[in-house]
């Protein structure tokens, strides 16, 4: 018989600090610095491409900027996976919280005339998030966003119903919590934003701080193999 350890950065109570960072994020860049999503880029694409059409290039350069700073911070965090992923005492992904942290912190650090900025590094550190941890408990799902948690929630709900099949029922629970999840960390921090202005970010910086302390936990050995 085989053991082998697993390790937290698939856990669910990972996943649950994560994604309510998530939330906490895009409704503090939205609320907080100019209307910009930190996560969501289909809604930047979407105002990027209403203010060329409407002649307004100033202000598509504010959703232009974290759009290039999402695609760069997917392309680091596979440069980190690959340089990183023999570690022995740090996990590959800890490194990336740690990328995240310290640019979400710089980013309340900024005054509002440097929103631009701000919500740079903020998209930035989304988007390493978004790229680095895909599955929790064998389950594909996103942190950052919604639309894909609640198309496969569906999905799954519609399978049971054909089925009965608990697990996935279970499954489909666990994306819809999710989506529930996110949504309760943007309206903690729509309101902490609104009582406590730029530094508010630094609360996310505290749960992603909480989930690279996570990652030093090991779950039971699980057997495998016969």
């Amino acid at each position: 018989m085989i053991r082998k350890p697993k390790q937290m950065s698939e856990s669910m109570i990972l996943g649950v600090v994560l994604t309510l960072a998530g939330g906490f994020q895009d409704a503090y860049s939205y609320n907080c610095r100019g209307q910009v999503f930190a996560n969501a880029q289909t809604g930047n694409i979407v105002l990027l491409g209403q203010n060329i059409a409407s002649g307004n290039f100033q202000n598509a350069l504010h959703y232009l900027f974290p759009l290039l700073a999402f695609l760069a911070g997917v392309y680091l965090s596979e440069w980190v996976r690959e340089l990183c992923k023999s570690f022995q005492k740090l996990h590959w992904r800890q490194i990336v919280l740690a990328f995240e942290i310290v640019m979400l912190a710089i980013a309340g650090l900024l005054p509002q005339s440097l929103n631009v900025v701000s919500n740079v590094l903020m998209s930035f550190a989304c988007a390493m998030q978004v790229d680095s941890f895909r599955k929790f408990r064998g389950i594909p799902c996103a942190t950052t966003m919604c639309i894909g948690n609640m198309r496969s929630g569906t999905e799954a709900l519609c399978a049971y119903f054909h089925t009965r099949d608990k697990e996935i029922l279970h499954k489909a629970l666990t994306y819809f919590g999710v989506v529930l999840l996110f949504a309760l960390g943007a309206g903690v921090g729509s309101i902490a934003t609104l009582h406590w202005g730029a530094g508010t970010i630094w609360l996310s910086c505290g749960l992603l701080t909480v989930s690279f302390l996570i990652m030093f936990v090991h779950d039971e050995e699980q057997k495998f193999g016969e």
